[in-house]
């Protein structure tokens, strides 16, 4: 089975990674994301150190697709130069990565999710109490 991987790209606000988040999850290029919003970054741009106020987001797809999620980030992002970094997973259980990758999987998978196979976010509720993937 093709392998998993996080994109993880820091946004200028959490509003603005969840519009681009939300874009990616509808395009089928990521089955998740998850934004982290109140991260600082220190940095330097343009021979000075800067600090801002960003959000973190990891995108959950598949190994074949980061070239389209790179193309969407770029063309989403209001910064110029965004950080797009990639990150292979050494191992994701299994029920959760078959589920990623009907996920991104296109139109074509439709199918196979109205199977009646549950949500990885239902399975996370029971143990948590709340409902995240």
């Amino acid at each position: 089975m093709e392998r998993a991987v996080f994109v993880y790209t820091t946004w200028p606000s959490a509003v603005e990674a969840e519009k681009a988040g939300r874009a990616l999850v509808e395009r089928r290029l990521a089955a998740c994301v998850n934004i982290l919003p109140g991260m600082v970054s220190v940095y330097r741009w343009k021979g000075k150190t800067e600090r801002c106020e960003e959000a973190v987001m990891i995108v959950k797809t598949r190994a074949s697709l980061v070239g389209e999620v790179e193309a969407a980030v770029k063309e989403l992002h209001s910064y110029s130069v965004p950080a797009i970094l990639v990150w292979p997973l050494q191992r994701v259980e299994k029920s959760y990565l078959r589920w990623l990758m009907s996920e991104t999987a296109g139109k074509a998978a439709a199918g196979a999710r109205k199977s009646g196979a549950r949500k990885p976010a239902q399975n996370a509720s029971a143990r948590r109490g709340r409902r995240r993937a």
